[in-house]
């Protein structure tokens, strides 16, 4: 999901996941630069996913901590 935002003729967007249940996790916020139109730039989209395998292996870390005894 993300979220988008205008302040002052800036653009600003957050990009989390509800993907996981039980947590929510912002991988990226950042302001939008490109004034060449609307797509978001490859960098930050690079950022994302790699903030989303991080997020989910921490998820994983977090389910496994939280069934132990």
């Amino acid at each position: 999901m993300e979220i988008m935002s205008s302040q002052g003729g800036d653009a600003y967007r957050a990009v989390f996941t509800v993907r996981f249940a039980e947590r929510v996790y912002v991988l990226h916020a950042f302001q939008k630069k490109s004034k060449r139109g609307i797509a978001t730039p490859r960098r930050e989209i690079e950022i994302v996913k790699a903030r989303l395998r991080l997020a989910g292996q921490e998820h994983a870390r977090w389910l496994a901590a939280s069934k132990e005894p």
